[in-house]
């Protein structure tokens, strides 16, 4: 009888063909479906936003975050949208040599674009929707809130909070490609998103939704005295501006590199294929 999954090995070597496929895609369809990726993983922190923001233990409105966050990786992965994390794993391709090095780039960079165009998409429509006015504005607080402790994050704990989440992310993608069915895919997804929201660390896609709704809700005097009684500080508001954005996504994004492309990719390809 047919296995219903594939074993280690044959991931990692299913991999470079996958690596190889995803780099010599045309540009438009990258950004197409990197734009679906952004959106999609929007829709996953608006969703989770929504659900804990009047859940007062930090800890348990972590977890149910993260229960309904994973819903986000199984669209991407199921539909085959484009998630710049994700494809930190062409790796694997440029170390068996079927992918250059610059294809790889030219992936993240447009996937990248894409990610962020989609994530954009999600927070305009969300801001226009009046969704931020949910219990009494209270989510527009807590948007902000969340925003403004991710632009206080120094260099170096977005750097490590990006690492450790990436590893999460791209074993999420990986077991899933071990899954010959759908329900398959979405159990192996599941468990390693729920814990990498639980565990708060930082990934760069989501944060192209939960900081720059933040930025934009903080126009809104209502949502920011929500925010202010949340426990977010003067200081913390100060920083929540394009500049701190940047200073959270540069260092997020390159943790999320290393924490796919070198404890996944890397760590598989030494273990199955070099």
């Amino acid at each position: 009888m047919e296995k219903a999954y594939l074993a280690p090995a044959e991931i990692a070597a299913d991999y470079i063909e996958i690596g190889s496929k995803k780099a010599s895609q045309p540009w438009y369809r990258l950004l197409l479906l990197g734009i679906l990726a952004g959106a999609f993983i929007a829709f996953a922190a608006e969703g989770s936003n929504v659900a804990i923001h009047t859940v007062s233990s930090v800890g348990l409105g972590k977890a149910l975050a993260g229960a309904l966050f994973a819903t986000g990786l199984m669209m991407v992965v199921v539909t085959g949208a484009e998630l710049f994390t994700g494809n930190t794993l062409i790796l694997v391709s440029c170390m068996e040599k079927k992918t250059r090095w610059i294809a790889m780039l030219r992936n993240w960079a447009i996937v990248y674009l894409g990610n962020f165009i989609g994530s954009m998409l999600i927070v305009i429509f969300i801001l226009q929707s009046g969704q931020l006015n949910f219990s009494g504005g209270l989510l527009g607080g807590f948007s902000i809130k969340i925003a403004a402790y991710k632009t206080g994050l120094s260099f170096s704990n977005a750097f490590f909070l990006g690492i450790m989440c990436n590893w999460l992310v791209c074993l999420a993608v990986w077991m899933a490609a071990a899954a010959k069915d759908i329900a398959g895919k979405m159990l192996a997804i599941f468990f390693p998103i729920w814990l990498f929201i639980t565990s708060g660390f930082e990934h760069c896609v989501a944060n192209m939704y939960y900081i720059p709704v933040g930025i934009l809700a903080k126009n809104n005097p209502s949502w920011v005295a929500e925010a202010l009684a949340l426990g977010t500080t003067g200081e913390q508001l100060d920083m929540l501006h394009w500049g701190g954005f940047l200073s959270n996504i540069i260092p997020v994004t390159l943790g999320n590199i290393v924490g796919g492309s070198i404890f996944v990719g890397m760590m598989y390809w030494r273990s199955f294929l070099y």
